[in-house]
């Protein structure tokens, strides 16, 4: 019997151990407390952007102990190319840290994926997702110009819209890339002006622009349909047709033909010789033509818009502060359908109702909406009107444009929503495409996208941020951004979303407001006329009278 205690022995051992196996602890359950892409919290589902490319490193810190032997990449891993390609340890006994192995590409974007059940001797019960999106290529996208050399580029390409876009039949500027026969009437008021800045840097003669521009007026003159002298808001480009903008907007816009004005009347000062006397004669009818005061309506107020089949239906009155200052310009000023001086203060100004005066990242706004609203406040009706030394009772329109583009570039700079790219170097909100279709930006109304035109075209007022973003849009992010006619309409580094459109309104303003920073001569040409000379006078307005 001996001879068998030790087999004994052995399965009572053998025995005993069952129990413990059968009642070992189960995993405890933890949860992820915390995500960070190199030391930025990114929330479960949500996503950081601006992430280094060139290095990469996640830090999880979970609610209990952890066991590096226990790692299984198959429930902690990347989604797409990285997958498990990366190296992990421990930084303390509750933090993982990962480091992502390969270079990863710029300006794409990446999901660390957390699953749940058994991993690093811990219970998830939950999965989690983390996305991170790297930073645009800071690299050049093209070789280093001169300042001087740059505007040079970014004029000729932009110009090139109006010039080698321009509708085919009547020579006006068509609405948009891709528009065909739909042309706009105060984006060729813009692009008239834009001609003149093309002959002053010797993108085509003075013969040749003069040409153009007597074939324009000629269309205008002999097919385009008016409304009480004033133009639609879109054309057809080869009948002269209107195309209606909207359903009751079918008829007149007295804002856009005021733009269509500011064109033509610069035009008409600077071809100036007597051989270029019929364009000028042209200009005059059409100038003349214009019933701004049919447009009071029986009131003290203009109103923006008249439609044939809804007449006033719209009752949209034009109202300060916005981009329209010119339409009460030029109402004041002209020579057959004048308006008085109390329109302009009771209809405009609300009798300085549209002052504002408050402070915005410590700069006082003369006038608007709080932080100034879109940029194309300071661009639309200045393209023409010359700010500097301009005042009346409401404000210095020099002070009021400086203030305005500076908010704006401060708003950006702080950030409040958090949007990526958005810095000093990259900056501008304004009306523009957006990934959602178009809009209106401002620091009041911030979807997270930039337009070009909006920082560019402020360059006389803010000289060196514009061309610091001009610069950071033609070096950094030119490969997508800069085409055949300069910069495509805006971009979203936050939704990794480029235009690929071209507007005429919004690419006026750049060839004509770096032409007035540089030489001043579309300012110039529109001072000049004697009849905006005599409606500056009339509405109280101070002005460089030397001009």
């Amino acid at each position: 019997m001996k001879r068998f205690v030790p087999i004994l022995l052995c399965a009572i051992s053998i025995c005993a151990c069952k129990p413990d196996a059968v009642n070992e602890e189960k995993p405890v359950n933890t949860v992820v407390c915390s995500c960070k892409v190199n030391g930025v919290s990114v929330a479960d589902g949500r996503s950081i952007g601006n992430v280094d490319a060139s290095s990469v490193t996640i830090t999880l810190e979970f609610s209990s102990p952890l066991d590096l032997s226990k790692l299984d990449k198959n429930k902690i891993f990347f989604a797409g190319s990285i997958l498990r390609n990366y190296t992990a340890e421990l930084q303390d006994e509750y933090t993982l840290s990962l480091k992502v192995n390969p270079k990863l590409e710029h300006f794409s974007s990446y999901t660390l994926m957390v699953d749940k059940g058994d991993n690093l001797g811990v219970h998830l019960p939950f999965a989690y997702t983390y996305t991170f999106i790297t930073a645009y290529d800071p690299s050049p996208k093209f070789p280093a110009i001169s300042d001087e050399e740059l505007m040079d580029l970014v004029q000729r390409r932009t110009f090139s819209y109006f010039w080698d876009y321009a509708h085919p039949v009547s020579g006006l500027a068509r609405e948009r890339l891709n528009s065909d026969e739909t042309v706009t009437t105060g984006g060729s008021g813009f692009g008239f002006m834009a001609i003149l800045a093309g002959i002053e840097r010797g993108f085509i003669s003075r013969e040749e622009g003069y040409n153009h521009m007597l074939k324009v007026v000629n269309f205008l003159s002999d097919k385009a349909v008016r409304h009480h002298g004033a133009f639609p808001h879109w054309m057809n480009g080869s009948t002269g047709g209107t195309k209606a903008f909207s359903t009751y907007d079918n008829g007149a816009d007295l804002v856009e033909t005021a733009f269509l004005m500011e064109g033509l009347i610069a035009c008409r000062q600077y071809f100036s010789k007597s051989s270029e006397a019929e364009l000028r004669t042209k200009i005059t009818s059409l100038w003349k033509d214009v019933e701004w005061d049919w447009f009071l309506n029986g009131t003290k107020q203009l109103y923006w818009h008249w439609s044939p089949d809804y007449g006033w239906h719209m009752n949209m009155a034009v109202k300060g502060w916005n981009e329209a200052l010119m339409v009460y310009l030029l109402a004041a000023s002209s020579p057959t359908h004048t308006i008085s001086k109390e329109v302009y203060d009771k209809g405009w100004a609300s009798n300085g109702g549209m002052k504002n005066g408050r402070k915005f990242y410590g700069i006082t706004l003369p006038l608007g909406p709080d932080y100034g609203g879109p940029l194309f406040f300071t661009h639309y009706s200045f393209l023409g009107l010359d700010p500097r030394n301009l005042s009346d009772s409401y404000a210095s329109y020099w002070d009021q444009n400086v203030a305005h583009a500076k908010i704006n570039h401060a708003y950006c700079v702080d950030n409040p929503n958090g949007y990526i790219g958005y810095s000093a170097d990259c900056w501008g909100l304004t009306a523009s495409d957006y990934p959602g279709g178009y809009i209106a930006s401002s620091p009041t109304k911030d979807k997270g996208t930039i337009a070009p035109t909006a920082a560019i075209a402020s360059m006389p007022y803010t000289p060196t941020e514009s061309m610091a973003a001009m610069k950071y849009f033609y070096y950094v992010l030119g490969d997508k951004l800069f085409g055949e006619y300069g910069f495509h309409d805006s971009f979203s580094l936050q939704d990794r979303w480029f235009a690929k459109s071209y507007i005429a309104i919004d690419q006026g303003p750049i060839v004509v407001m770096i032409e007035n920073h540089r030489s001043g001569i579309i300012w110039d040409s529109f001072m000049k006329d004697p009849d905006v000379r005599v409606g500056l006078t009339k509405l109280g307005f101070t002005y460089n009278k030397n001009q």
